[in-house]
């Protein structure tokens, strides 16, 4: 998950993946190090660490064969992925890099990008930080829209009552932790050499890139030089989705799972047809 989240952040795509189509797919989420359940070490953190902490989760599930997994992770979890893929990509099934970036660049002009660097860090009121956060998370039309469940007025409510809960969360929601994560997102790097690598040894048509066009956390250009440096969109699968912002499985729903759906089942007959060419 991004910078920041707990695992619970996954829930509607738990509930879409896990439990409604449960006889099809196993569903695991998980809090990284420095926030939720998870431990918080001081020290160093990076996405390379942090994927190693992926991979000790997955052994430890047993989940080591071929072809088994369907990775998927937004922002800095897309980093993760990243990441993860450059580890095991025997074991990769297909990879989703959502509202993510090779590394961090300025796209905004010198001003307002140290002015969004530093608002990360200074301390706010509760109220001003929740309305930060919403207008960098989120498009302003989804945020406006009626709660879909209806328990809320709108999904802009909805998500405030669902920060709030987590950052009264004193043992789970620590500055140290999102400090330390934050280095571990703005330090991640890598190079069109590597992802050239990546690619090659995951497999171009098993990789999707999905991005915000309003994306105002980490911009939609950092999607774009993704795709190019994975092997451009007639090899990769790219997606740019008009009037989103940042949090795609919240925002896009509906046709997220669409999308994970599609490219699942088509990285799945990739899987038949190389267990029939390697022959018995």
């Amino acid at each position: 998950m991004g910078l920041g989240a707990f695992k619970l952040a996954w829930q509607r795509q738990t509930k879409d993946f896990g439990h409604d189509r449960a006889a099809e797919f196993t569903s695991l989420i998980f809090d990284n190090r420095g926030m939720g359940e998870s431990d918080k070490p001081l020290m160093r953190y990076s996405t390379s660490e942090m994927a190693k902490d992926t991979l000790e989760l997955l052994d430890h599930l047993g989940w080591t064969a071929p072809r088994q997994l369907h990775v998927t992770g937004v922002s800095m979890g897309g980093m993760i992925g990243q990441e993860l893929a450059l580890l095991i990509p025997d074991r990769i099934a297909s990879l989703t890099l959502l509202s993510t970036a090779a590394r961090l660049v300025n796209t905004t002009g010198y001003i307002e990008h140290l002015r969004a660097r530093i608002n990360l860090f200074i301390p706010k009121p509760l109220d001003t930080q929740l309305s930060l956060v919403k207008a960098r998370l989120f498009s302003s039309s989804w945020l406006d829209l009626a709660d879909a469940d209806g328990d809320f007025p709108t999904n802009g409510d909805r998500f405030a009552a669902q920060e709030l809960r987590k950052r009264h969360d004193t043992e789970g929601f620590t500055r140290k932790g999102f400090l330390l994560q934050a280095i571990a997102a703005g330090w991640h790097h890598k190079s069109a050499a590597q992802l050239r690598d990546l690619a090659d040894a995951v497999g171009r048509p098993r990789i999707q890139v999905i991005h915000g066009a309003e994306d105002r956390m980490i911009s939609a250009p950092h999607g774009a030089v993704l795709v190019a440096e994975l092997g451009g969109p007639e090899q990769v699968r790219s997606i740019v989705v008009e009037d989103a912002g940042h949090v795609l499985p919240m925002e896009q729903r509906v046709p997220f799972r669409g999308w994970m759906l599609e490219h699942v089942r088509k990285t799945e007959e990739l899987n038949k047809g190389e267990s029939a060419g390697a022959g018995p």
